[in-house]
């Protein structure tokens, strides 16, 4: 049942009116303009669906410009929350999802307008991150940069996985809601040696299981029997890029499991005209390092694009992340001061006997241990690139030779992935 919010008016011209979703008629029309814009009744359905069902979605935070003149939709995006753990620590982040604008009225600063509006929404709700899939290059002038890892993942052809590999003991049936419990637990061991990862509690696991079924973003979830007892489970999408069958998720199972489940998909892929399996997983994870031990091709990776809405505010958030990475390093007793020098803005990290004292923030800090861009921030800060594989990119990265030593410690590469949200 949908229910009723504020509605937020804002004039962008004599024409054109920013709100919010406020009533079911706006979710229906938003719905319908949603498929319309991005080429699928599908989308319609995802809009309805996270509007009335997704325990973290509320109307308030779907956008739209509206024509006061036709009374059409014509520009919209929205605000989809999500709960992060990064190395032990709470994040929440705020994904820009299902952005879009009729033709007639692109390049006319639609999309910046809505984007106003939707950083408030991230200073208001205290968002650490936002995230968005959106297409190359873009997103850019908001304040976004790649800095994790998306789609993509390898290729196996169907030829190269063994018909006589099996086990009669092992068995598959799809996962219904009572089996909610038990996938939450191999959801949560799966994602333990993920750095950055989406905390998926029961509450989502059921909007997988029933609403989302209905969505673009609807999966299978099968689990994996040993003598009829579960031992794992995998999520194989309905949609998706590319003209493979696409394993979305996997847990962690042992290796006679992933055989078995390599021989079991290859017949669903047969079954629906499928020519190779994609794997839209981690690289590290294990079915993806069997699949390339059958020599499946590299397919290549995408990135989520990644903005930071207040950067004091989670460098101190942090900390504990920060001293846990120091305690573990030959800097376990340091005392100095460690400034990051990112040209216009400036962070000093104080540190006393490698304990984080305070992290304050400054115009400028002339003498820096490390100066980098803005965007290699944020590449440096979630661990997708280290300062030194910074610096072969960006010649405006400097440091010295002792200061990269702290600096790989306090943002050492790291293996992030996100599975899905809805």
């Amino acid at each position: 049942m949908f229910t009723p919010t504020q509605t937020i008016m804002r004039s962008i011209n004599d024409q054109l009116t920013l709100k919010n979703v406020a009533t079911e008629a706006d979710m229906m029309r938003l719905a319908a303009f949603n498929a319309h814009i991005h080429g699928t009744p599908l989308i319609d359905a995802m809009t309805r669906q996270l509007i009335l069902h997704h325990p973290a979605t509320g109307p308030e935070t779907w956008l739209y410009i509206e024509d006061t003149l036709s009374g059409d939709i014509v520009s919209a995006l929205c605000l989809i929350p999500w709960h992060l753990e990064l190395d032990g620590v709470s994040l929440k982040a705020g994904e820009m999802g299902i952005v879009g604008t009729l033709e007639g009225y692109r390049k006319q600063g639609l999309i910046r307008a809505l984007d106003v509006r939707f950083k408030e929404l991230l200073a208001e709700g205290g968002y650490d991150l936002s995230h968005i899939q959106g297409i190359p290059y873009f997103y850019r002038q908001f304040g976004y940069e790649y800095a994790l890892p998306l789609e993509g993942g390898y290729e196996l052809d169907l030829w190269r996985i063994h018909d006589d590999l099996g086990a009669d003991s092992i068995s598959f049936r799809k996962a219904a809601l009572a089996d909610i419990p038990m996938l939450a637990s191999y959801y949560h061991d799966a994602n333990q040696d993920l750095a950055l990862h989406l905390v998926r509690d029961e509450a989502l696991w059921a909007y997988l299981l029933g609403p989302a079924m209905e969505t673009e973003t609807s999966a299978d979830t099968w689990l994996v029997l040993e003598n009829e007892h579960p031992v794992g489970y995998f999520r194989v999408a309905h949609h998706g890029f590319g003209t493979g069958l696409i394993i979305s998720e996997v847990s962690r199972l042992s290796y006679r499991h992933l055989v078995v489940l390599l021989k079991f998909t290859k017949q669903l892929a047969m079954e629906g005209d499928k020519l190779y399996i994609r794997l839209n997983i981690p690289h590290h994870q294990e079915l993806a390092r069997l699949a390339q031990a059958l020599g499946a091709r590299d397919a290549g990776t995408y990135a989520w694009q990644i903005h930071m809405p207040d950067v004091l505010r989670l460098l101190r958030k942090l900390i504990p992340v920060f001293e846990r990475r120091l305690s573990h390093s030959c800097f376990a007793d340091y005392t100095g001061t460690f400034a990051i020098n990112l040209y216009r803005i400036a962070y000093a990290f104080t540190i006393e006997h490698g304990h984080m004292i305070s992290i304050e923030q400054s115009t400028q800090h002339h003498d820096f241990s490390i100066a980098l861009p803005w965007n290699a921030f944020v590449q440096l800060v979630l661990g997708h690139r280290t300062i030194s594989q910074l610096h072969e990119v960006y010649p405006d990265v400097a440091y010295d030779g002792p200061s990269s030593l702290i600096a790989n410690e306090l943002f050492p590469r790291l293996t992030s992935f996100f599975y899905t949200n809805y």
